[in-house]
């Protein structure tokens, strides 16, 4: 799925609108994570807090009434994507969030699909890409740990 750079610009103000309640004095607030809802078939992405208040709202036409399986996989990559843009241009940095706080996807009925990012002292950004292999270094670990 490709997106416009109008849907692309539509994405990252409904996050900047939902994070701009979040800007303010050095006083840090309780909210935990910020719930991003994309809905396939009205088009939605609805951005939630903790409390599931929406916090913004906006209509991409390209999910409008999207037929292929793909669907979250490919708006996990686009959000992703916009999230990380974001942080590279500090729009996170006067946040009055308390650390650590993710960004998640949900479906439909609100479940957890995965962290889109993860928001720390010292900023991790969570993928599949950084997990790949883990299991075979630690095993290589252990083996070589137990061998001495």
């Amino acid at each position: 799925m490709k997106l416009s750079a109008q849907s692309n610009s539509l994405i990252e103000s409904a996050i900047k609108e939902a994070l701009s309640q979040f800007i303010g004095n050095d006083e840090q607030t309780v909210v935990t994570d910020i719930h991003l809802l994309p809905r396939q078939d009205s088009g939605e992405l609805c951005i939630y807090n903790d409390d599931e208040e929406e916090l913004a709202k906006v209509i991409i036409e390209e999910w409008v009434d999207y037929e292929k399986e793909e669907f979250y996989p490919n708006v996990e990559r686009i959000l992703h994507a916009i999230l990380c843009k974001l942080k590279e241009e500090g729009a996170f940095d006067k946040l009055i969030l308390l650390k650590p706080y993710s960004f998640v996807l949900l479906d439909e009925e609100k479940e957890t699909i995965t962290d889109l990012m993860l928001m720390d002292d010292e900023t991790m950004l969570v993928n599949d890409e950084l997990l790949k292999g883990l299991d075979e270094e630690l095993d290589e670990f252990l083996k070589k740990l137990l061998e001495s």
